[in-house]
């Protein structure tokens, strides 16, 4: 007997880590050299202290595991939020009205769509369209397309470092568009929207009515003195204080390199705010009250965070120009990904290069036109890779100096 079930979920297409696994399923990796994965971005630096010590004592008070958290989280976690992001970006919000724990922010990302998509437009034969980035993180497709929408690929701009060419969306597309991500800094790119992107991506939603969610869980690790900008921070700086259709997600996971912890907030527009609260509320998708008296200790310290980024500027500081020397790669304006165009003598072919570096150097690195769509007759991630500089310094170098050798055959 075949089970009836949702239909939408034939849309969906396999998880990029799937269709890795699939293309190295008949190699042996070379046995000789110790294996090194670049492929997944999954943080190695330590837990920081703060964090664990506030877990620990938090679990072991009376009540730390005995009670039912509510949806909304405790009015310490949401102040917490709330004043890191005062400190941070210079916004003044609503702890009460304008901030939501969440369970980091993937689960976000993805219930999102399911509170902004109307379905009576769908009933009207109205299908929605939900625009993102094209590299992109995978959720964003799934939230669209198992909500009913259909998903448009905004390409990146090679010569803006791979930024996301949003003048590329053509006018009917985004009188369609009830939603909109945006991912600054960028996955796999690294590219950070300027002030000037945010204003015109505020004007077509003033136009056409659109929800912007904002991605922002790399805006920690960064290269230079200023820190990335922030969308809250720009619709401020633009006089927008209402924060109107405008809502950005963040996390734990890459900040205070916790992603087990899965700890995250939302802010921005009371409205959606509310609307999202009370989905969440059937949903189930409350935090537990320990992991929330860990996470208001993560977000007043910064001391952790300092030191994390150094430890990434490091590793970037010594591994591209290293790379360089034999990829079209250069230093990304936040995140802790390279996006490396392949070795010449691959032709191009990311997916040869990923197997190539896998069977003779055990590197693993992810192929980029896995992260990204073939539209308008394009793939803007072929013949590139993304490299995950998460493990230590010296593991990083050892992958790079593999990764030359094999470059040159």
């Amino acid at each position: 007997m075949t089970l009836a079930g949702n239909p939408l979920l034939q849309r969906l297409q396999p998880y990029p880590f799937e269709r890795l696994r699939a293309l190295t399923a008949d190699l042996t990796p070379n046995p000789a050299y110790r294996p090194i994965n670049l492929g997944i971005g999954e943080p190695r630096h330590p837990t920081p202290a703060v964090l664990k010590d506030a877990l620990h004592a938090a679990i072991d008070a009376e009540g730390g595991l005995s009670a039912y958290p509510a949806t909304a989280g405790t009015p310490a976690l949401r102040q917490a939020c709330a004043t890191w992001l005062a400190r941070r970006y210079g916004v003044e919000v609503d702890a009460a009205t304008q901030v939501l724990p969440t369970l980091g922010s993937r689960e976000a990302l993805f219930a999102l769509a399911q509170v902004v998509l109307d379905p009576r437009a769908f009933a009207a034969g109205a299908e929605p369209v939900v625009v993102c980035p094209n590299p992109f993180y995978q959720i964003y497709e799934g939230a669209a397309l198992l909500a009913g929408a259909t998903p448009w690929y905004a390409p990146s701009d090679p010569a803006r470092n791979f930024a996301t060419d949003w003048d590329r969306v053509p006018p009917e597309i985004w009188a369609r568009t009830r939603l909109v991500y945006a991912c600054s800094p960028g996955n796999p790119t690294g590219a950070v929207m300027p002030l000037e992107e945010w204003a015109r991506l505020f004007e077509l939603s003033d136009r056409h009515g659109f929800v912007i969610a904002s991605d922002e869980c790399y805006s920690e690790i960064y290269f230079g003195d200023e820190p990335p900008l922030g969308a809250l921070q720009a619709a401020w700086r633009l006089g927008r204080r209402d924060l109107r259709r405008l809502i950005m997600l963040t996390s734990l996971s890459k900040r205070s390199n916790a992603p087990g912890l899965r700890s995250g907030f939302v802010a921005g527009d009371a409205q959606l705010i509310r609307a999202f609260t009370l989905y969440r509320t059937y949903h189930g998708s409350a935090m537990s009250l320990a992991v929330q008296q860990a996470s208001a200790a993560a977000w007043a310290d910064e001391a952790h965070v300092q030191a994390n980024r150094l430890l990434y500027r490091a590793k970037f500081e010594r591994v591209t120009p290293m790379l360089a020397e034999v990829m079209d790669v250069r230093l990304p304006d936040a995140g802790f990904y390279l996006w490396a165009g392949v070795p010449a003598r691959f032709g191009g072919d990311d997916a040869a290069f990923a197997r190539e570096l896998l069977a003779q150097y055990n590197v693993t690195v992810l192929p980029g036109s896995f992260l990204a769509r073939t539209h308008q007759g394009h793939n803007p991630g072929a013949g590139r890779v993304r490299l995950a500089l998460v493990a230590g310094l010296d593991e990083c170098v050892e992958a790079a100096e593999r990764i030359v050798r094999c470059a040159r055959g």
